[in-house]
């Protein structure tokens, strides 16, 4: 659907007597998606910052906070869509069709550009960022429907509990043993009995199954943080539990990565709590000086992204095409600017980082045209 209205992190200022947007929030979403749209399409990608690419396994990188980060928004973003439609009274059968056709949607195009560019249906993969943001949103949202902030947090302990227990106390069929490596443990076995189609990693998938579940908590806990901002409390107050909740989280998040290590294929219980405590204390840092002290400058690059921000990852996609992968006197435009850059002395890793700046610029035009015409394409 392509509305003509104005950019929100939707009006639910509601609860309290304060302005119904949130230019961090609005920021945060679009700078995340640059983000995805850096790490993405690296201009060389056999050279690359040890920080752009994800952990090969165990671990945490700055390109590993992206996703989660993305989960936590949709979280905040669903109880200012949300929130004052409840509080009026809304039908709920009427917010149900909507939240389903929303996450059809994402879904449809997920599995759309998994076809690109060869529409190879023998090979066709069923999961992926745009499916793991369609089920999250749509787990996310019947949840708060139905549940008050209590039973939310509740649901993200225990589903996280449970997930531990699972993957480190029951053996992993095949091996008679508990694994949790590469291809060898709970996860991958349930995927391999379920998971229709190809999967990204040959014997496994980082979007698979069963780490839907903690994926979903990581949307909670942006739920949880989005009733603290709607709330009654004064802005002040918000930032303190925001930074402080924020940091106890991380802090028991590092210290179950001591015996179940924060791993962002898994979707590991610790690295659930890991990124919502880096998460919060992010949002609570920029809600403070962008909201409560207004300083503003250098939010408008986010703001124009985060207005369109499903869009713009779908056309960073689309983009990617003739960017990447069309040839041009035997090589890709990527290829030239790559060794342009790196004829000049520059190190390939630079060179590469460099290319992939010039992509998310490229990407940024359309932004900024939907966003000057006041076109705003929800999925």
């Amino acid at each position: 659907m392509i509305a003509p209205t104005t950019p929100s992190t939707h009006p639910a200022g509601t609860l309290e007597a304060s302005p119904s947007r949130l230019i961090s929030l609005d920021a945060l979403r679009g700078f995340t998606i640059a983000a995805m749209l850096l790490v993405n399409f690296p201009g060389d990608g056999d050279h690359v910052y040890h920080p752009l690419q994800h952990t090969r396994w165990n671990g945490l990188s700055f390109t590993d906070l992206i996703a989660p980060l993305f989960l936590f928004i949709i979280g905040v973003s669903i109880v200012f869509a949300y929130a004052k439609r409840l509080e009026s009274g809304a039908p709920r059968g009427k917010l149900y069709r909507k939240i389903i056709v929303r996450s059809v949607k994402i879904f449809a195009v997920g599995m759309f550009l998994n076809l690109l560019p060869t529409f190879d249906v023998a090979n066709l993969r069923w999961t992926g960022t745009l499916h793991r943001i369609a089920f999250v949103f749509l787990i996310c949202s019947v949840i708060f429907l139905n549940t008050n902030w209590k039973q939310q947090a509740w649901i993200g302990v225990l589903t996280l509990v449970v997930y531990w227990l699972a993957l480190t106390q029951i053996p992993t069929p095949g091996y008679g043993k508990v694994m949790l490596e590469p291809g060898a443990n709970l996860v991958a076995w349930f995927d391999s009995l379920y998971l229709p189609g190809r999967m990204w990693k040959g014997t496994w998938d980082p979007e698979s199954i069963l780490s839907t579940f903690p994926s979903a908590v990581s949307g909670l806990t942006g739920m949880l943080a989005g009733r603290l901002l709607v709330g009654r409390l004064p802005r002040l107050e918000k930032v303190a539990y925001l930074m402080t909740v924020g940091l106890f989280t991380a802090a028991a998040g590092y210290g179950w990565n001591l015996t179940f290590p924060s791993n962002e294929n898994l979707w590991t219980s610790s690295f659930v709590l890991i990124t919502s405590g880096f998460a919060a204390l992010l949002l609570g840092a920029i809600y403070f000086l962008v909201d409560i002290l207004g300083r503003t400058q250098g939010t408008q690059p986010g703001i124009i992204f985060g207005a369109n921000a499903i869009a713009v990852y779908v056309m960073g996609d689309l983009l990617s095409t003739p960017f990447y992968y069309l040839k041009f006197g035997g090589h890709s435009l990527n290829e030239y600017g790559v060794s342009a850059l790196t004829s000049l002395g520059f190190d390939p890793r630079f060179a590469s980082m460099g290319y992939a700046l010039f992509f998310v610029a490229v990407n940024f035009l359309p932004a900024y045209l939907l966003y000057r015409k006041r076109i705003f394409i929800k999925l």
